[in-house]
Parts: C-alpha cells; structure tokens; sequence
C-alpha cells in the first residue's frame, strides 16, 4: 500500500509541488501568493478584474483601516456580507493583520445578529450596505460599512501560528450555534491541502465563489485553495444568477456540494454539454455523492473528485481523487494527520484540528481528548488500501428492540446507487402504532421521463423490497414514503435529519 504522502503528491507534478510550500500562518500566505502570482488574474465580479499584485495592495489598505480601529490584536472581527470582493478582502486583511475573522451567513436575521455578536465577543462588524438595518440594535460593537478601505497599506503582521485565525459556525445558525475555533496553523493545513488536485493546477482554472464564505468548505477549499495555485476567482453574490452565467463566464473548476451538482445536470439536460462552457473539474462535498452525479458528468469528460471534513478539521480530512477506481469511499486521509478508529468511530489528531467551541468547554470536551485526539462522531471502515467508508453517524443511529444499533446512513447506500432515486433518509417511525424503521425518498424525476407520479411510487416500493432482500429482518424498512416536495435541507444543502 503507498503511503497517504505518496498518493497526493503523485497527482502533482515534482515542479508544481516545488512551488506550493506550506505557511503556518495567514499573514506568510497572504504576502506570498499576492507576491508569487502578482501580474495574474485574481478576482473578478464578471465586470472588473484585478489581478493579485491589486489584491495584495488592496488587503494591505483593508489591514490598514482595521489597525486604525484602535483593537486589540486578537480581537474578534465579523464580516457581513455576500460573496463579494469587499468580503474577500476583509477576510483576508483580518487574518493577516493578527485579529480573529468570523464571517457571519448572509441569511442571518436580526436577533442571531445580536445574539452571534454576544456570544462570540465580536468587537467590530463590517456589513455590506442592505444589511445594515440589521445591526441598527447593536451595542458596544463597532459597526462598518464592508466597504471600508484605507488610502494607504500596512505590512502583514508576524503571527503566532498557534494563535486564533478564525471562528465558523457549525451546527446551526439559529439558536445557540457552536463557534469552532480555528488557528493559524489549522487553517492553513486546510488550506495546503486543497493545492492536491489531479493536473496541471497552477494559473489553469477559473473558479467561481458559489459556497457561503461562512462555509468552512466554501471558504478553504472554494477560496483559499484558487489563491494558493495563482487561479481567477469570480465573486458570487446570488448563486442562481451566477449558475446562469456558466456559459459566459465559463469556470473550469468548481467547489460544490451534490445539491448543487444535481441542478448542474438538471441544466445540462435541459440546454446540452455546452451549458457548462469550459468546465474540466468537480470537486464536491459536504454530503453524499450519488454514483450517478459522478457517471453524468464523468460522460461529458469533466473530472469528478470528492472527499471529506469537517469544520472541526478545517474542512479537508480525506479525498478520492479518482471516485471511479473507489465510487463508495471518501478517499485516503491527507498526509500530516493520525487517525484511528475507536469502537468503528473515526478519530484524527493534527495541524489541522481546531481548538475548541469557543466559550463551550463542555462541547470542547465531548469532542476534543486531553491528548488531543478529535472524536468526528463518524462510523467508517478503511479497507486494505487505506480508502475510508462511512459507514453512519453515532448521533444517527437507530437503537433496535433487541438493543442492536443500526446506522441509517449504511441502510441509504443502495438507494444512493440507484439512478431514480435523488435523495433518502432513513429514520424511525410509527406504523400501527409499532416503531419501525422507515425511509422517505426523493425521487430523481428526469430519470422516469414523465411517467406517471404512481408508476414512480410503485418503482420506489419495489426498490425497497430489492434493498430489504439482503437485510436480516430486523433491518429491514417497513415504511416507505415518496416525498413529491424537497427534504428540509441545512446550509450546506444536506438532507437535515429532524
């Protein structure tokens, strides 16, 4: 078996990886790639297109204005806004001047507003312009425009690479959400592994900004990983706008979740392969990958890999750079990590992991070992090769009668294989007043061209009854519905489970 090591950086060529050294902390990064990359093309609003020596002088002049603040170093700063270059920018002068960035989901309303800023000690907000009527109730937080910009630039500050780079939710953002702490050596591990991608990838794509910023994926993997290779980014301030604009803006990469790859092929059913202009990569995650979404656009000659992470290990844990060789699996875990697996959970150790919830030893504490090994609450198997599996979630499983636990997610599998079905969940229900288990599906309509809706219902039973013939009885679904509307879907556009 070769080693993780070996694995990605054969899918780079010796003079690329040459080129690509790791930083420990935003402030070399920044400096590094606005310097090496300086007369190429960085980012672009469709319209106007600044290359990365601008960015870098644009950045300085952000951490310019931020220093004349008068904050302490360290200080917590939200952005809130689209995404935008202002937002870009911010994020990138907050790191690198040695404060703590936060970006804020754009569909925050007023009171989680309030509430996020209370709770993660936010000393400064800069919000973009039509939601500035959402931070009118705020006390004792700066508030400005995201527009903010000096005239002249400061230096990148010298950083503690263990010191706080930024805060991203996880687990909601509503309510009470978790803050995951992430330093500077974390993010930026996560932020070297996204330069392993099959291919030539140093100045040869142009990606769009599609996934929220507030998105721990979005950011790193969509953002961080299109600087560290010297690639064109456009800004995405309304995703269906921008998912229209394909055919003139033509990227050749794009960092999406399956949700998002299902329209894609939706689109393309609709317009043909020219609606994708240019695209040469997919690089999904954040939710399962059907089979079929990898067969679709493999067809149309465009590379399809996936992996996956958390935000608690900044985002990139494992990736499957050829999912046709390992259709099932989330990959080979990325060099620089431990990992075991403890009573079938995964746990890993690493730069990469975060720090704590903030404020939350108790959460800290559930996730996080005394010795510093993250539980990622995910049940996995690591064949011979070393490809991992999940297999399910612990907070998922199904507690049987007997008292044998049951993971949905190994029960949704087959259903994920086959190409009528867009999206299932398995859980616990009532029937005749037992508690069975159940699945709902999604069915993937184009697949049945037009048939009638019960013909479909009729095609789903018996998919079920195909799944349950290899189940032993007590695994079996005994309640099947066929949903006509969408599932209730988190920020990342999973199936939420509630």
């Amino acid at each position: 078996m070769i080693s993780s090591e070996q694995y990605f950086n054969e899918l780079l060529s010796k003079e690329e990886l040459a080129r690509l050294p790791y930083f420990p902390t935003m402030g070399e990064f920044v400096t590094w790639f606005t310097t090496q990359y300086a007369d190429s093309p960085a980012l672009s609003d469709g319209t106007n297109t600044i290359t990365y020596k601008e960015l870098g002088e644009r950045v300085a002049r952000r951490r310019a204005f931020i220093e004349g603040l008068g904050l302490p170093k360290g200080a917590h700063i939200a952005i809130f806004d689209k995404n935008s270059q202002d937002a870009i920018e911010l994020f990138l002068a907050v790191t690198s001047a040695g404060y703590v960035a936060m970006n804020f989901p754009p569909t925050l309303v007023e009171m989680a507003v309030i509430g996020s800023c209370m709770k993660f000690d936010i000393a400064a907000i800069f919000v973009r312009e039509e939601f500035m009527p959402l931070t009118a109730k705020l006390q004792g937080v700066k508030v400005l425009p995201a527009s903010s910009i000096a005239e002249e630039g400061v230096p990148a500050a010298t950083i503690d690479p263990d010191s706080t780079a930024a805060i991203f939710f996880t687990g909601g953002t509503t309510g009470m959400p978790k803050g995951a702490v992430l330093s500077h050596r974390a993010l930026m591990r996560g932020n070297y592994n996204t330069i392993f991608k099959p291919g030539p990838i140093i100045g040869q794509h142009r990606y769009i900004a599609l996934l929220p910023l507030s998105h721990v994926f979005g950011l790193i993997a969509g953002t961080m990983g299109c600087f560290y290779s010297g690639n064109l980014i456009f800004t995405c301030e309304d995703m269906k706008a921008a998912i229209g604009k394909m055919p003139i803006i033509r990227p050749t990469l794009l960092i999406i979740v399956p949700g998002i790859c299902d329209i894609l092929a939706g689109l393309v059913k609709v317009y043909g392969p020219q609606f994708l202009g240019s695209l040469k990569m997919i690089i999904s995650g954040a939710a399962n990958v059907p089979p079929r979404l990898v067969d679709v656009f493999t067809k149309m000659g465009v590379t399809f890999c996936f992996g996956y992470g958390l935000t608690e290990t900044a985002n990139l844990t494992s990736a499957n750079a050829y999912p046709l060789e390992n259709p099932t699996s989330i990959g080979r875990l990325y060099p620089g990590q431990e990992a075991k697996i403890v009573n079938g959970e995964l746990w890993v150790k690493g730069d990469n992991v975060f720090s704590g919830y903030y404020k939350d030893p108790e959460r800290t504490a559930e996730a996080l070992t005394p010795d510093g090994w993250m539980r990622t609450g995910d049940l996995v198997r690591m064949d011979e090769e070393g490809f991992l599996y999940i297999t399910g979630r612990i907070k998922n499983l199904i507690i049987l009668p007997n008292g044998e636990n049951v993971s949905p997610e190994s029960l949704e599998e087959p259903f994920y294989a086959d190409p009528g079905v867009r999206d299932a969940m398995v859980k616990e229900d009532d029937l005749n007043g037992a508690r069975v288990i159940a699945i709902e599906i999604l069915p993937f309509m184009p697949a049945f061209d037009g048939k009638p809706f019960e013909e479909v219902v009729a095609y789903m039973n018996k998919l079920v009854d195909k799944v349950n013939a290899n189940l032993p009885s007590t695994h079996q679904i005994r309640k099947v519905t066929v949903r006509t509307e969408d599932f209730k879907r988190t920020g990342s556009m999973k199936v939420a489970r509630v």
